[in-house]
């Protein structure tokens, strides 16, 4: 009877050692593609999942998780490729429009100095107009173009934000004499340092600067903070709100997208993103407020 008695608890004790060290095992597999996947994601690579055990199920596991990963991987060659062709697309068509626009305009300010009557006068302007409005959305377009399958990861370096935000405004100094526009700088003393795609970084302030120069009402404020925010602020009469709400949006304009088509916004939020920022748009006041937390 004992005799019974102990080898059925030997047998039992046997069975559980055996399963604990196949749930061990188990786990230490489920580990393994967790492990295996949170690196390949990050790390884009082409390596698949590989796991130490044998054990058919968790096998099947690991080989349906490298099926989907070649899929993704597939899909995400044919956008690379796809974003490429759009980009050569867009800038070809940037170019070829470029050409005629800049004849068109120079035959246009030709036909300024002809005596012309006020009829003519007044058709010329318009036409003058809905030119330049069309040059200006061609230079968005292929300012555009230059944003797709951009690879800021690979082209990223310590930068100097005060520096990059100093050259922008530099370079706008001209464009804001003419509008009349005196910009409060506020930048502060301490050098703040960013890993980030310089390019890019001066793009998104120019795109702003440009912003700026089209729709303020005569005052213009930047500010740059020593951890490392950045507020851009003027006044703009005719946005509200509800405006305000879509300015990221791509495609639209002040003029509620009925004069012209805007990018410049839309793309800065884009590259300020690209380089693990954010940006973010207020109304207060009658003042719209540009914050880049980088």
């Amino acid at each position: 009877m004992y005799i019974w008695f102990y080898l059925l608890i030997s047998v039992l004790f046997i069975i559980s050692i055996y399963v604990i060290i196949r749930l061990h095992l188990i786990k230490k597999s489920i580990k393994e593609i967790r492990c295996s996947l949170s690196n390949i994601v990050k790390s884009d690579t082409n390596n698949l999942i590989s796991i130490s055990s044998s054990n058919k199920d968790i096998k099947n596991i690991a080989d349906a998780f490298n099926m989907e990963l070649k899929t993704l991987r597939e899909q995400q060659l044919q956008y690379k490729n796809g974003n490429r062709e759009l980009k050569n697309v867009i800038t070809n068509i940037s170019h070829d429009l470029r050409t005629p626009l800049t004849a068109i305009n120079g035959y246009l300010d030709l036909m300024k100095d002809d005596k012309l009557s006020l009829n003519q006068e007044k058709y010329l302007s318009v036409i003058h107009k809905k030119s330049n409005e069309l040059t200006e959305l061609t230079e968005q377009l292929f300012d555009f173009s230059k944003t797709i399958d951009i690879d800021i990861k690979a082209n990223k370096e310590n930068c100097c934000i005060n520096e990059i935000l100093e050259e922008a405004l530099v370079s706008y100094y001209t464009v804001f004499k003419e509008k009349s526009i005196v910009p409060e700088v506020l930048i502060c003393e301490e050098k703040v340092y960013r890993v980030v795609n310089k390019a890019s970084i001066i793009r998104v302030f120019e795109n702003i600067l440009s912003n700026v120069a089209k729709y303020s009402s005569g005052n213009f404020k930047v500010t740059l903070k020593s951890d490392g925010k950045i507020i851009f602020s003027n006044t703009a009469t005719e946005l509200d709100a509800t405006t305000v709400q879509k300015i990221f949006d791509r495609y639209f304009t002040v003029e509620n997208a009925k004069k012209s088509t805007g990018l410049g916004l839309s793309i800065a939020k884009q590259l300020v993103e690209l380089n693990g920022g954010s940006i973010f748009a207020k109304y207060i006041d009658e003042v719209l407020i540009l914050e880049i937390i980088i």
